[in-house]
C-alpha cells in the first residue's frame, strides 16, 4: 500500500490509511450489491441475505500487533494485519458461499492474497466459515492504491455460531472452561448437519420447480 510513513506524517498517516480502508469497504459492499441485483435478475434469486462491513479500531489492532510480536507502527499495520478492513458476507446456503467467492475473485480489478476454506477444513473449536483477504483498488485524486480487505462467507447458521462463539471468547478471555467448548463443538456440528439439511431441501424444492415448469 502507498502510503507516507516519515515520523512528521504520522497523524495524516493514521487518517490516510484508515481513508483507504474505509474506502474499500464501501467499494466492496457496491460490489457485492450490484452482484447480487444481477444475480436476481439473472436467475430469480438473492445469494446475499445481508453484508456487515467493520473497521478495527486503534486498540484492537495495537493489540494485534502486540501479538505478533511488533512495534505499533503505521507501516507493522499495513504489512502485518491483514483484517483491518473486514466484510461479511451472510448467504442461505453452504452452495451460495462457493458461488460469491467466485464471483468475487472473477473481479477484474480485485486480486485474491489468500484464501481459507474453514467449511471444508473447520478449525478445532467447531468455527466455519469462508475467507477471503483480498485487495480492491481505491482510486484517490493523485494515484490508485491497492488495499486489503477480509472477506468472510457464511451462512446464516455459521454466523449465529460465531457470534455466540466470538462472546464466549472475549468474556473468558481465550480460556473458557472445557465444558463450554465442548457444548460449542458439539453445536458446531448441529450447526453443519443443519446446513446440510436446509440445502438438500432447497435442492428439492427447486427440483419439483423444474418439473412443473416442463409441464
Amino acid at each position: 500500500m502507498d502510503i507516507r510513513t516519515d515520523k512528521d506524517y504520522d497523524v495524516n498517516s493514521w487518517t490516510e490509511v484508515m481513508l483507504l480502508y474505509s474506502s474499500a469497504l464501501k467499494q466492496m459492499q457496491t460490489k457485492l450489491e450490484i452482484l447480487n441485483d444481477e444475480f436476481q435478475h439473472v436467475h430469480r434469486y438473492n445469494p446475499i441475505e445481508h453484508i456487515k462491513c467493520r473497521l478495527k479500531t486503534s486498540e484492537s489492532i495495537v493489540k494485534k500487533l502486540k501479538r505478533k510480536g511488533l512495534d505499533s507502527t503505521i507501516q507493522n499495520m499495513v504489512d502485518y494485519v491483514g483484517d483491518i478492513a473486514g466484510i461479511r458476507i451472510i448467504c442461505s446456503f453452504t452452495s451460495d458461499i462457493y458461488k460469491i467467492a467466485e464471483m468475487i475473485a472473477d473481479q477484474s480489478d480485485i486480486k485474491v492474497v489468500s484464501i481459507k476454506d474453514y467449511i471444508t477444513n473447520p478449525k478445532e473449536s467447531g468455527y466455519r466459515s469462508y475467507h477471503m483477504n483480498i485487495t480492491v483498488p481505491v482510486y484517490l485524486s493523485d494515484r490508485i492504491v491497492d488495499t486489503r480487505v477480509e472477506v468472510q462467507i457464511r451462512t446464516v447458521a455459521m454466523d449465529f455460531w460465531a457470534s455466540l462463539e466470538h462472546k464466549i471468547h472475549y468474556k473468558f478471555e481465550g480460556n473458557a472452561p472445557e465444558d463450554i467448548k465442548n457444548d460449542l463443538a458439539i453445536c458446531a456440528k448441529m450447526v453443519a448437519a443443519l446446513d446440510d439439511k436446509m440445502l438438500s431441501l432447497n435442492e428439492e424444492i427447486i427440483s419439483m420447480n423444474a418439473i412443473e415448469e416442463d409441464y
